[in-house]
């Protein structure tokens, strides 16, 4: 079967497994911290497709009346009714309590076990309201201002290629997408354009069997010509899309379930994930997927007192599946290695409409889980005084922006130095990164890495500005590479940067021009960070040195 049928098999696009050996070869560690090693961890990504109702999610025990105003026809009866809200913790002050959908039993043995935290109120700046958009942003790193739309790269994909860089020529891929054939943005990075397997609907026992039977025997001779480049790129591809199918068949028949999941889609996910995690798959990011949260319409049932309905039914198959999954890692000794967060691109509205749903809103709490999360609520409980008829009852305040939460996972749990989190994620708007901006208590003392394993410069003004008043070419290169202003804009000098921030050397411009060609035939195979200084302000540029 010739290549691309392959890929349709495997429903993916994904550019990391269909790279060449020696590409991989030329990546090298990225800010990996010395002190602890991370190499165990995973992260799960739990996206809630169609933007989860977070009013009825978590309901603010001390404004329930208000609640119930906003929402006459689909409110949750209060705590202490048959089928009422939970009340997530009682010993919190009034001010701070919630109560959980009575779907969301799962989660409440997960909180009381010490295994989840809540963050409240979280959104972006410039909330966009389009499904599309806004699931966009979430997934590159952006917000809906100027100056951090439309990036074209996904932040998954930029941590991965910059902190576990050193395992781009391993045989696993250093992400998996599960529950959509789709193939995520959040994986794209800014070098390689996918980061991730999507493995949906595949046999996983015989992923290895299945593809390796695809592949025809490569020719004898390869002639030493432009064609004869592109066969090797192919014969490349398959050795790697080969070695990515025999690691995930072999984790996923050496894994185990200790206990029997949901027959949900989720749940069937999430068991995926785990038997791969306890098979020793070393897959870095999981993104698993749930769809139907754009409850418009029968947002719970007519006439029915315990209000039973769409949301009802997702939001117990998260519950439930989650509650397995957690408790499934934990039985088998791997819980301290996960963290699992779910995600949603907004949230709704305060006020119910007409048909028994809600319609497009802005923030949403999201959901942590895992050992070394310390449980509780970050952020209070939202206002809901500020619904009101003349912002279309819209809940507006964002306490945490989704940046600050994933930050705070890469750098505090994972151990990403400062520059790798600038890379990661980065406000235009303020030329400021997020590595001083993460939430307090969110992982567990023990748990925590100490800033002295990660600390390093962090990235200045305009050296993330992403214009086309600096080209630089060719990339890769073996020998030279000439950086050229097209604008008349001089350029005075060029630092190299090591892409773990460590300067290789500065080279001051002879002329006062806007093209400056610089030798770099010295420097080793691999990935570096051009800072480049111009009339114009600093550049940052990312280049490759092959041979």
């Amino acid at each position: 079967m010739i290549r691309r049928n392959f890929i349709k098999l495997t429903s993916t696009a994904s550019a990391l497994s269909l790279l060449p050996t020696e590409v991989f070869a030329l990546f090298k560690s990225a800010g990996m911290s010395e002190c602890p090693n991370s190499d165990a961890k995973k992260l799960v990504l739990i996206q809630l497709a169609g933007a989860n109702d977070g009013l009825n999610t978590i309901v603010p025990i001390n404004q329930y009346d208000t609640y119930a105003t906003l929402r006459p026809n689909i409110k949750l009866d209060n705590v202490g009714m048959t089928n009422g809200i939970i009340n997530l913790d009682s010993t919190l002050a009034l001010t701070d309590q919630v109560g959980l959908h009575p779907s969301l039993i799962g989660f409440k043995n997960l909180y009381d076990k010490g295994f989840m935290r809540i963050i409240q109120g979280v959104g972006y700046p410039s909330q966009d309201k389009s499904h599309f958009k806004s699931t966009d942003s979430w997934l590159t790193g952006g917000d809906g201002t100027m100056a951090n739309n439309n990036l074209d790269s996904g932040w998954t994909g930029r941590f991965l290629e910059n902190y576990f860089t050193n395992f781009l020529n391993s045989n696993f891929p250093l992400g998996i997408q599960l529950g959509s054939s789709d193939n995520s943005l959040g994986f794209h990075g800014e070098i390689e354009h996918g980061m991730s397997l999507n493995i949906s609907g595949q046999d996983l026992s015989g992923f290895y069997s299945v593809v390796n039977g695809l592949s025809g025997q490569p020719p004898a001779n390869i002639p030493d010509s432009e064609y004869g480049s592109l066969l090797q790129f192919i014969i490349n591809n398959d050795t790697s899309a080969n070695s990515y199918a025999q690691s995930i068949s072999n984790s996923f028949n050496s894994g185990s379930n200790s206990l029997i999941y949901p027959n949900t889609s989720l749940s069937n996910q999430l068991k995926t994930v785990a038997r791969f995690i306890s098979g020793g798959l070393q897959t870095k990011v999981y993104l698993v997927k749930i769809s139907g949260f754009d409850t418009h319409f029968m947002q719970v049932a007519a006439n029915n007192t315990t209000h039973l309905g769409n949301h009802a039914s997702l939001l117990a198959q998260i519950s439930d599946a989650i509650n397995t999954f957690i408790t499934d890692l934990n039985n088998q000794n791997v819980g301290n290695d996960v963290i699992a967060v779910t995600f949603s691109e907004f949230g709704r509205k305060a006020a119910e409409n007409a048909s028994l749903g809600t319609d497009h809103g802005e923030i949403a709490p999201m959901f942590v889980f895992g050992n070394a999360i310390n449980p509780g609520i970050s952020g209070t409980n939202i206002n809901l005084s500020e619904a009101v008829s003349t912002n279309n009852y819209q809940l507006k305040t964002v306490q945490h922006d989704y940046r600050r939460v994933f930050s705070t996972i890469l750098q505090d749990w994972f151990g990403a130095s400062n520059q790798t989190l600038d890379l990661t994620f980065y406000n235009n708007t303020t030329n400021t990164g997020f590595s001083n901006n993460k939430i307090a208590d969110f992982i567990k003392t023990q748990n925590t890495v100490n800033s002295s394993c990660y600390t390093n410069k962090l990235l200045s003004i305009n050296e993330f500005k992403n214009t086309y008043e600096v080209l630089v070419y060719p990339n890769p290169t073996t020998e030279v590479i000439t950086i050229y202003s097209p604008n008349n804009n001089d350029i005075y000098s060029v630092s190299i940067y090591s892409i773990d921030g460590k300067l290789i050397g500065k080279y001051k411009n002879p002329l006062t021009s806007d093209q400056f060609s610089i030798n770099v035939e010295n420097l080793s195979i691999g990935f570096y960070n051009l800072k480049i200084e111009t009339t114009n302000g600093n550049f940052s540029k990312k280049i490759i040195v092959r041979r």
